[in-house]
Order: C-alpha cells, then structure tokens, then sequence
C-alpha cells in the first residue's frame, strides 16, 4: 500500500512540474507575441510554417526541433508562429510534427513575399540566366549549397530534352559569371571549375556571403555539405567562426577566381548572345549568369556629404575592428540595435552612440527594445533618439533634431549605417526577371 502512495504522489509531483513548464512556455510565447504587437502583420523572409490548427495535437515536437528561440510557441494548447521574424527557413519543424500539422510556406493570405519564377533548374525566363540561394526563397545552408550544384549542372549540361544546347563563352566571354559568394554562390562556382569550364566569381563583400554578419557565437544549421572539389562537410551544427572558417579553408584549397567589391548595377544582353554584367569594377561578359545574391541587397545610404569616406561602413564584422574608437550606429531597426550592443558588449570602443529618426525602437523585436532601453539607462551606449545624420566629417558627425532643427556635432571615428537596403527584385526587375508574389503558399 505505501509503495502506492509514493507512485501516486511522484505521478501527481511530475505532473505538477509538467503543468508549470507547460505554463511557463505558454507564458513566454504570449509575451512574444505582445513585443510584436505592435508591428503589424509580420512576414518572414523565407520558408515559415503554416500551422493548422484543427490538426496540431500541442506536442511541442516543433518547438523542440527548431533551432532557433521563441519562433514556435504553444498557446491554448496548440502551435503558433509567434515570431516570423526569427524563422530563417530551417524547414525542420516541418519534419518534426507527428501530425502533419505544418506546411512550409512563402508570405501568408494577405502580405506577400516575391520571388523570382524560376524553373527546375534555376533558370529564369531570360536564358542562361539562373537565381540560386536566399533571392531564390531558400536560405538553408546545405538547400542553397545544393541549389548552386544543381544550377551549375544545368549549366554545364544544357537541357537535352528540350533540344537546347549548352550556352558556352565567345568572342572572349567566359562561359559563366557568379554573383555572390555564399554558399549557393561558392558551390556553383566549384562545380563549373570541377567541369572545367571559365567562371568567374563576383563578390560585393567577403567569401562566405551573409553568414559574415552573423554575431559572434551565433549557431548556423548546416547539414552534410558536399562541396565539389572539396569533399564533404559532416556537422549539423557549427558555430559562426567554424564556419567562416571552413569557408577559408574551402577557398585556400580551392583557388576560386575570386573578384571583391564588386556590386553589380546592370545587366544586359550584348548583340552577340553574352550576357555583360556591369560592376562597380568594370564590366564583365559570359554566356551564363548565376545570381546568388541573397536578401539583403544593397544598403540603403544616407545621401548626405561626407558618406563617402572610408570611415563609413554598413555592416559589422568584428567590433574589434573598433578599437578606441567613439562609434556611431545609425538605425533603429534589429540590426542596428543589434550592432550596437554588440559593439558595447565587446567593451573595445571608447563610445557607442545610436542615431534614430523616432522616438523609440517600435520596430524591434522585444528582447532587443529591452536590451537597448537598459543599456541608453545606463549610459553603456548615448542614443541620440529623433536625430537624422547632416553630415560626416574625418572626426565628426553632425546630427538634426527633429524637436527643434537644430543641429549638433558629436565626436566620432566611424559611422555605421543600417538603414534597411534595396530589395533586390528591384534589381531583377530592371533586368527584365519575372517577380512572382507567394500568398500564403508553398
């Protein structure tokens, strides 16, 4: 009898610890979605879950196999995206619901994300024209990486059953030019080097694409990658600087042709069939052009005098970079925030200051808005809320304040600006890329 007893009050003691975990996560999922509230209907930029309701069976298998923090959360019972802005696409939750509860999707019913129409092969209505990577809605490291190879085969292989022979270079053109070294990008270029033919690889940055702008200590989700001329790559999980450093030891193995700063403005179609890309570095000409350029775009600049010295930037690396310097982040959107106390956290700069154009950081997600309104309390970083940027100078800055349109000029050694960027449909657009809108779809 007493053996019942202590079975029924460890079952009843494990059921109550059960409930509180239960509820503690409830809790935390509903004050994710409070933080976001209040920025409307939010999309995020790749594949996300659609969860149905009336099949979720609230077993939190999905939530336990995202990587990622709070962007799956149960509430009532029952699995809700409450932060797409967290979703990177990783897909996982999908396979993990026992159920079939989810369906990964672009955009949702009523706020779309476009793409590029693109074909099996990656190529898009203009020949010898293919969109690979995080542009093609796929931003998973191994997917863009296998996206790369594939666009690459077709490349080299051409469409025999549909009669259309492989496109290679004439009259001096190379037989394909990359855009954009990411992992898309990188393994496309080694595939056609594998093949034996002429690329050459574009870069705006650095080897390795986005994930250079990834924190420190950040996990990226990777899978088995299968790298031509390198080999496989058997870790899931690897931490930001392993994987940079893999990249460096991929291109110290490999030798790609290899062009930094290289923004590409324009593309066009020369009389003799080659496509021409033109870059801040000149123009280059191929049969083939594979567009690996990822999200983001190009930064959006401030337009004001002064922008174009070299201590301007738009993206932060390593806040090392930043030694002794009083630093000025310009945004006030999750990357800037973000770039800001990592820069504070660092502890390296003599000052780090933040230039917004509002009042608040509405447009944070809420563990941000916490962290910055804690660190402009105590002084760790000086906000200079309701300001716009008037001009840089060599050590200088001058801001605007919207209260009084008065001006006034703060210390400064570099100036980081994070104000969002072009989107690059744009950029397809003007090459004459069909964009399609995705409602909701998979």
């Amino acid at each position: 009898m007493l053996a019942v007893v202590v079975i029924l009050v460890l079952s009843l003691g494990l059921y109550w610890l059960w409930e509180r975990s239960d509820r503690k996560q409830e809790d935390v999922a509903e004050q994710v979605v409070a933080d976001l509230s209040g920025m409307g209907e939010l999309v995020a930029a790749s594949l996300s879950p659609r969860i149905d309701p009336s099949r979720c069976i609230g077993s939190g298998a999905c939530i336990q196999a995202c990587p990622e923090k709070n962007v799956i959360g149960l509430i009532g019972g029952v699995a809700k995206l409450v932060n797409p802005l967290a979703c990177v696409g990783h897909g996982v939750c999908e396979a993990g619901c026992p159920v079939d509860a989810i369906k990964l999707v672009y955009g949702t019913r009523t706020r779309g994300v476009e793409l590029p129409r693109i074909g099996p092969n990656f190529e898009t209505n203009r020949e010898g024209v293919y969109i690979i990577g995080e542009l093609g809605g796929m931003g998973l490291i191994r997917n863009a990486a296998r996206q790369g190879k594939k666009a690459a085969d077709h490349v080299i292989t051409g469409s025999p059953e549909h009669q259309q022979p492989a496109r290679r270079g004439s009259a001096g053109a190379h037989d394909a030019i990359v855009v954009g070294a990411g992992p898309a990008g990188i393994a496309a270029t080694l595939r056609l080097m594998q093949a034996g033919l002429d690329v050459q690889l574009l870069e705006r940055e650095g080897f390795g694409g986005t994930i250079l702008h990834y924190p420190r200590g950040k996990v990226v989700m990777t899978g088995t990658l299968d790298m031509p001329l390198y080999g496989k790559v058997r870790k899931k999980v690897m931490l930001k600087e392993a994987l940079v450093e893999l990249w460096e030891d991929i291109r110290a193995k490999t030798e790609p042709p290899l062009h930094v700063g290289q923004q590409v403005e324009a593309l066009s179609l020369d009389p003799d069939g080659m496509w021409r890309v033109t870059a801040t570095g000149g123009s280059f000409r191929a049969a083939n052009v594979l567009l690996a350029l990822g999200v983001r775009g190009a930064p959006r600049k401030l337009g004001v005098p002064g922008e174009e010295l070299s201590k301007v930037a738009y993206t932060l690396l390593e806040p090392d970079a930043f030694q002794g310097q009083h630093v000025l982040v310009v945004g006030g959107g999750n990357s800037a925030v973000e770039t800001a106390l990592a820069l504070s956290d660092a502890g390296c700069c003599r000052s780090v200051s933040v230039s917004y154009r509002k009042r608040t950081f509405a447009r944070c997600r809420g563990d941000n808005r916490a962290r910055i309104e804690r660190a402009l309390r105590m002084n760790a970083i000086r906000g200079y809320l309701a300001t716009e940027v008037e001009a840089i100078s060599g050590d200088a800055v001058t801001l605007r304040h919207a209260d009084t349109d008065a001006c006034e000029q703060i210390e400064n050694d570099a100036v980081i600006v994070q104000i969002g960027g072009t989107p690059p449909a744009d950029l397809l657009r003007t090459l004459g890329i069909e964009i399609v809108t995705k409602y909701g779809e998979a």
